[in-house]
């Protein structure tokens, strides 16, 4: 009997042994497998994987979480850089929009924003941006030049390129350049070249032509009218090439000195320069002489320049014995000093052109009136050095009546009132 409960003893202790055994397998199978799946994980997450993998869970584990650490540092990274880049593209100024593969959009930045409104003339600029993203996605990169009749009237180029990633397209870009300044300058340019080679190019070859005749002639009183239109032509060039220079000096200075500058004497100024103009024309100038204390913020020199070209420009185009108006006012802030004349007048269809430089309304009485073209560029550009505008308004057969707004100086004390007080 007691032998038969030995081999049952045994027998159940085998079976424990075993059935230990057995587990120990499987928890070694089981911590394995967990150790393996930990180091793939950690693996995935690891940009570079080390040469030597560590053994054991406690190891593996600890790699893994500073694997996770490291990813989420790097994905703190990505948004970061994600939201630098979005922020540099809504700081350029041209339109930005950008699509995933599918031409699903992903982005647009401010300014391609005004034109997803499809307001007016946009919807040609949102359809044309789509058309060109497709075509881009299909690994065909182009350009458009789109013309928006406005107001204002605007010149847009759209252009569109694939963007791949080596091996596939994964998007498109399109861009979107207001080149309607650009456009204008250049206009301007090729309008100034052609208009000064005009100007100078006539009375150079008058002059020319002149002095040929000049020196075949003996009859002394057709000698003296050929030297006086010399004279005359010879005047004209240096008038013109005196107005360039003025204008050179006035644009360079676009930060003049601005301090207090009497408005009656900037006045008073510019009409004793006009005068004798006034006289030879027979045109009388009524003033009204601004209060002693007010003063304009700027440069004397400008300001009395822009003041005469107003007033030249009134005595020219007005008929013999009218008048000249010159009156000041304060409005809020602002002085606003206005030139009227009661002569022929400006068209409506050239009052947005006339500050641009060597426009004539009328070419053949300019030529009569001796003008350059350029005194009104000058007095815009005066205008702008200050802050301030010129503004006008004209009917044709009544005459025109031009506004220099300037800002407000400080009331100035005169040495009269300093001594009563």
């Amino acid at each position: 009997m007691v032998e038969l409960d030995r081999d049952v003893l045994t027998l159940v202790l085998a079976g424990t042994a075993a059935a230990l055994l057995l587990v120990a397998a499987v928890a070694w199978r089981a911590r394995r497998a967990l150790v393996r799946r930990i180091v793939t994980v950690a693996l995935r997450l690891e940009e570079h994987a080390p040469g030597v993998e560590p053994r054991g869970l406690e190891p593996n584990l600890a790699r893994l979480e500073r694997a996770v650490d490291r990813a989420v540092l790097r994905d703190g990274e990505a948004t970061l850089a994600e939201q630098r880049l979005a922020r540099a593209l809504e700081a350029i100024p041209q339109g930005m929009v950008l699509s995933d593969e599918g031409g699903r959009v992903l982005f647009r930045n401010g300014p391609a924003r005004v034109f997803s409104a499809a307001r007016h003339g946009e919807v040609l600029v949102t359809a044309a941006v789509g058309e060109m993203l497709d075509e881009a996605l299909g690994g065909r990169a182009g350009q458009r030049t789109l013309d928006l009749f406005g107001p204002p009237r605007r010149t847009l180029v759209v252009s569109a390129v694939p963007l791949d990633d080596e091996r596939r397209t994964v998007g498109a870009l399109a861009v979107i350049d207001d080149v309607s300044d650009r456009r204008r300058l250049e206009a301007m340019r090729r309008d100034f070249v052609a208009n000064i080679s005009h100007e100078l190019k006539t009375p150079v070859g008058a002059l020319s032509l002149l002095a040929e005749t000049l020196l075949a002639e003996d009859d002394p009183a057709v000698a003296e009218r050929l030297a006086g239109r010399m004279l005359a032509e010879a005047f004209r060039v240096g008038r013109t090439i005196d107005d360039l220079l003025e204008l050179s000096r006035i644009e360079a200075e676009e930060a003049p000195l601005r301090e207090p500058v009497a408005a009656h004497l900037v006045v008073a100024e510019a009409v004793e320069r006009v005068r004798p103009s006034a006289d030879l024309h027979e045109i009388r100038l009524v003033i009204d002489e601004p209060a002693a204390a007010l003063s304009i913020r700027g440069d004397r020199r400008q300001l009395v320049s822009a003041l005469y070209n107003l007033l030249e420009n009134a005595v020219k185009y007005s008929d013999g014995g009218s008048t000249v108006d010159v009156r000041s006012a304060v409005v809020g802030t602002r002085i606003e000093i206005t030139v009227q004349d009661h002569g022929i007048g400006i068209p409506s269809r050239d009052l947005e052109r006339i500050f641009e430089r060597f426009y004539r309304v009328d070419r053949a009485r300019s030529r009569e009136t001796g003008g350059t073209g350029l005194g009104l560029a000058i007095v815009r550009h005066v205008a702008g050095n200050h802050r301030g505008e010129v503004r006008v308004s004209s009917r044709e057969g009544e005459g025109s009546t031009f506004a220099l707004v300037l800002p407000a100086g400080p009331p100035l004390v005169s040495s009269t009132d300093a001594e009563v007080g």
